[in-house]
């Protein structure tokens, strides 16, 4: 017979109910999760059959985008409920915080002021009661002097030729957004120049890099606010090696081969770089939120001065749409709704962002570094565990080559993906029937995605009844349509803004901090302890876990003598 366990041994066993966070006690919260109960049956092809005139009237057009997100499983209740969770989040406060220059990012005790990096030279944006606007301004002065003076040929190398190469070296948010910013407005680019990035500590990524290149003829551009991150430093020091060797080894030379973007000025010039050369941004400015900052000095170079201020008039412009537009008619607030909807109420774990544009091809790769070490995080601002998620997984890959890759899993798979769909009515390339052929396929997929083919619709083909299961389509996957004119230095500023503040958006509700990355932090503290275990000649005391002190003993082995 079993042995009865006393009453206190019995209840220690039994775990307290877990407190229910403030989020989930939102009237409009629980409103949610009900409302969703009735919305899991409900079918797209349902909505838009009630509602003849759903596609034109969950639409909104502003700041050059058209944003059509009637392919949502949403009703006007669902977006009722969501608007209404934004105003008990306070989302306006925080917007109004934000602009302010408050400081939000409270594990920093900083405040996020990207919204100035693109601020006119006659708006006031205040931290601490100094205006940093002109500060901007004299950082943008500055690069723009130097682009100038660079493309114009007037800036040379130490042998007196040309520079015709730009090499931006850096990581994360250093070398995400001036890589996607150039690959996107390539086509406004200097062509007689070349420009290459180098970001990860593979010698291979330096290596081919500077292949082919004339060390005469190249620039590095080295990103570090602190001028002390390990890759981008170990690149540098391997650039200054390579360039010291192809010039004759004359020291001189670093000053006329490389500029550096940072805040470090004793370092700066210890490496050999003219602080002259230092192009400076501040603490306020999180890495992924800097590539229109002095981040974006190769984005400069590539196309100019005057598109580069383009580029910070479409950041401007959503700004503004952002800080100022009804909530049920702002872009990014709408778009951190209905991807908030699909996170915390579907189980969805990612979203998918499709750009019909092949200059995006790196927009993708540059969202992920956005959203997901902003929104990624699992405690609140408070410091209490969250009790829901946050932070989806983005990924994709530019249209229509995704299509014949992953959009068999999106269509028919057993994961629910929203999707965002990126396109442009006029191609920068036209090419005869090439852009309707694209664009085609967008509205296409939209359409496949939503409705679906009924078993009965297949059947209707002569389809054998076995192999009706197989070309079945359930539709009823959700999408987003951003459309707008051309892919020109605005229309990108507005696109990354856009998707900034739809994060920002997400983050306030769920009451986390957007603006730190403390997760980034362990892996690299436990590597610098590491590098020299493997480095040095003795055989070192290692006190890591089995796997880990197998796995540098085995490398060790493999490498060789040091």
């Amino acid at each position: 017979m079993a042995s009865r366990l006393p009453k206190t041994a019995a209840a220690s066993r039994k775990k307290p109910p877990a407190a229910v966070s403030a989020l989930r006690r939102r009237p409009a919260w629980t409103a949610l999760e009900k409302h969703h109960k009735k919305m899991a049956g409900v079918h797209l092809r349902e909505l838009f059959a009630g509602d003849t005139g759903r596609g034109e009237r969950l639409a909104v057009e502003a700041a050059g985008i058209y944003f059509d997100y009637s392919k949502n499983r949403i009703t006007d209740e669902t977006l009722k409920l969501l608007l209404q969770l934004a105003e008990e989040s306070g989302l306006r406060a925080r917007i109004d915080a934000m602009f302010r220059g408050e400081r939000i990012n409270v594990t920093e005790n900083r405040a996020v002021l990207h919204v100035a990096l693109r601020a006119p030279r006659d708006v006031a944006v205040r931290l601490d009661g100094e205006d940093v606007v002109p500060q901007v301004h004299a950082v943008l002065d500055k690069m723009a002097d130097f682009s100038t003076r660079l493309r114009g040929g007037a800036w040379q190398g130490h042998t007196g030729k040309r520079i015709r190469n730009v090499v931006n070296i850096g990581i994360g948010g250093s070398d995400l957004g001036p890589v996607m910013a150039y690959e996107a407005l390539r086509h406004y680019s200097e062509r007689a120049m070349t420009f290459r990035f180098v970001s990860n500590v593979d010698g291979t990524d330096f290596a081919e890099a500077v292949h082919g290149l004339d060390p005469a003829e190249t620039l590095f551009v080295v990103s570090s606010k602190t001028f002390t991150t390990l890759e981008t430093m170990t690149n540098a020091r391997t650039a200054r090696a390579w360039l010291l060797a192809g010039l004759g080894g004359d020291e001189s030379a670093v000053a006329r081969h490389f500029v550096a973007v940072s805040t470090n000025a004793q370092e700066v010039a210890k490496f050999g770089i003219d602080t002259a050369n230092m192009f400076g941004f501040w603490d306020w400015v999180g890495g992924r939120y800097s590539m229109d900052s002095a981040i974006g000095l190769s984005t400069m170079l590539a196309i100019g001065p005057d598109s580069f201020r383009a580029m910070l008039d479409g950041f401007r412009e959503m700004d503004e749409h952002f800080r100022t537009a009804p909530f049920e008619r702002n872009l990014p607030v709408l778009l951190g709704l209905l991807g908030l909807w699909y996170t915390d109420f579907f189980g969805a774990q990612t979203v998918a962002v499709l750009p019909y544009e092949q200059y995006l091809k790196r927009f993708p790769a540059y969202l992920q570094q956005l959203t997901m070490e902003s929104n990624g995080k699992h405690v609140t601002l408070e410091g209490g565990r969250v009790d829901y998620d946050t932070g989806p997984i983005y990924w994709g890959e530019p249209g229509t080559n995704g299509q014949h890759s992953f959009y068999q899993l999106i269509h028919q798979g057993t994961r629910l993906i929203p999707c965002d769909f990126i396109a442009f009515a006029r191609s920068l390339n036209p090419l005869g029937r090439h852009h309707n052929m694209l664009l085609a396929n967008v509205f296409a997929q939209t359409e496949a995605l939503a409705f679906g083919k009924t078993a009965e619709e297949v059947k209707a083909e002569g389809t054998p009844d076995w192999l009706v299961p197989h070309r079945l389509f359930e539709g009823n996957r959700p999408s987003n349509t951003i459309l707008l004119d051309r892919l020109t230095p605005a229309a990108l500023g507005k696109l990354v803004a856009l998707y900034e503040h739809s994060v920002f958006t997400q983050g306030t509700i769920w009451q986390i901090d957007s603006f730190d990355q403390w997760g980034v932090e362990l892996g690299k503290v436990l590597a610098q302890r590491i590098i020299p275990q493997l480095e040095n000649a003795a055989e070192p005391k290692l006190e890591h876990d089995s796997s880990t002190n197998a796995l540098i003993r085995r490398y060790r082995r493999s490498k060789g003598p040091a």
